[in-house]
């Protein structure tokens, strides 16, 4: 295991090694759920148990403030009622990589529509293994299927059933299969020589959290942690097959996670969100800032630490850059290409924008965050002891209604306040100069925006996963109920 010291050594003694045969860079892009920025050694978690990413840190670079593009796994967040999924109008990265002869996998958690039409292997992927939802359950079949795990195009079974997570104890052996199904992508391209795409999306550090028998009650942190150390386990076991192949010089891998940690779940079912207020939901820095790695040996310089403002909808322009492929030239693409940033360790001036819904709620500029609005969550969920900033409660900020505060936005300085806790006098020299030059971005940004069509507004609990494709083959269809569409509804 990575984990041990012997391995480790052996792993950076390998990484300064020349690769082997060369074409297109392969792209690993391994996206944790609900992990959040504090979860990891290298960005202060105390019981340092995640020593295969804090080694990959220290042979790559850190981006210490990187952002998802919203505070859930939105637009992915689809529960199985949801009608809709991923427009066929969007270009996903593996439709563009096709031009260069990549094949491409994804392994776990799709969540961008669950019905046919809207599956992977319909959106440019040509292998897949892991399932079209998140992990909820387990469910009474007469209400509500449970979510089916596919290999490919057919359901293999279905999470608590064939693919079982024990609630009770958290033991399932989900993330060591999405572990192998890696390592086995990895292995098949690398013989034959063919440049690849893998998008490695475990989900084990969502609630309900799992780990393996041999994971269990080995974190000082709890189940949670246990998942955590099984998922650094599984990360250092791809980084050594990459090296053992003679293939991680010609392979650019990024780390990071799709919103901050979901700390309503409660302290044994969520993870830290370091120094920042909030977690999942929220447009404070805990909901959008994740912890984030890129990995090059020969590539990217080793052991740096870049305070570039990132997002996860870089990935998408820095992928294909790296591959050699333009861009779509018919749409705006919302992300940057982060090569520069990555190869010369240059710093490109952009803002970032955070979104609730199709709500602009703040931006940030440099060290300074303004919010035109404020939100944790409801009076009723909150009274319903649903907490999206427990122990955190800051007046006025972490609002229980929506508030805006578009006339005078709440300002804070993120090198001083990474908390959000002291807002900066709206009377100072400090706060108008800078809201003067947030307002005129944010000004540009909105003449710009082009609104999209709504794909997750319907919902009908006829289209859930009764009876998914390969069903019939196990003895699993489901009868679905009649049609009945209905309006959903966005708490959140």
């Amino acid at each position: 295991m990575c984990f041990q010291a012997v391995i480790c050594v052996l792993w950076t003694a390998c990484v300064c090694q020349t690769a082997g045969n060369q074409h297109d860079p392969n792209i690993i892009i391994m996206l944790m759920d609900d992990m959040g920025w504090g979860d990891l050694g290298i960005f202060g978690e105390p019981s340092k148990e995640t020593p295969s990413l804090d080694l990959m840190a220290a042979q790559g670079m850190m981006f210490p403030n990187f952002y998802a593009a919203n505070p859930l796994c939105s637009p992915s967040y689809t529960p199985q009622e949801i009608v809709g999924g991923i427009s066929q109008d969007e270009i996903l990265l593996p439709e563009l990589l096709k031009k260069r002869d990549y094949v491409s996998k994804i392994v776990g958690k799709w969540h961008l529509g669950h019905r046919t039409q809207y599956l992977p292997l319909k959106r440019g992927f040509d292998e897949w293994f892991g399932a079209p939802n998140c992990h909820f359950g387990p469910y009474n079949d007469s209400l509500r299927p449970n979510i089916p795990v596919y290999n490919n195009s057919e359901m293999k079974g279905r999470y608590y059933e064939e693919f079982e997570i024990n609630v009770k104890t958290g033991e399932s052996n989900i993330t060591q299969i999405y572990l192998e199904e890696g390592l086995d992508f990895i292995s098949r391209q690398a013989t034959a020589q063919r440049p690849f795409f893998l998008y490695w999306a475990p989900d084990a550090t969502h609630a309900p959290v799992y780990a393996s028998k041999h994971f269990l009650g080995k974190s000082q942190r709890g189940r949670y942690g246990d998942a955590v150390m099984e998922l650094d386990y599984s990360i250092g076991q791809i980084l050594e097959r990459l090296v053992s192949l003679g293939i991680h010089n010609n392979t650019f891998v990024f780390f990071t996670s799709d919103n901050g940690a979901a700390v309503m779940s409660g302290p044994r079912q969520s993870g830290s969100n370091g120094p920042f207020l909030c977690g999942k939901e929220t447009t404070f820095e805990g909901g959008m800032r994740e912890p984030a790695i890129a990995w090059w040996p020969g590539r990217i310089p080793a052991g740096t630490v870049s305070h570039q403002l990132g997002s996860v909808m870089d990935l998408f322009s820095t992928s294909l850059s790296v591959a050699g492929v333009l861009p779509p030239d018919d749409r705006v693409i919302d992300g940057l290409d982060l090569s520069p940033v990555l190869f010369n360790n240059s710093l490109l001036d952009r803002p970032i924008f955070y979104y609730r819904g199709n709500q602009m709620m703040a931006v940030r500029i440099g060290q300074y965050k303004a919010h035109y609005w404020t939100w944790s969550n409801s009076w009723e969920e909150f009274n319903k002891g649903i907490n999206f900033c427990p122990g955190q409660e800051v007046p006025g900020v972490t609002t229980h209604t929506q508030e805006e505060h578009t006339m005078l936005p709440l300002l804070f300085h993120l090198g001083r306040d990474p908390g959000e806790r002291f807002p900066i006098s709206v009377l100072s020299e400090e706060y108008e100069e800078f809201v003067r030059r947030a307002n005129a971005v944010v000004k540009k940004h909105q003449e710009r925006l082009i609104p999209g069509e709504p794909q997750l507004n319907m919902c009908d609990a006829a289209v859930m996963n009764w009876s998914p494709a390969g069903c019939e083959r196990l003895g699993k269809c489901l009868k679905a109920p009649e049609s009945k569409p209905w309006k959903c509804d966005w708490p959140h």
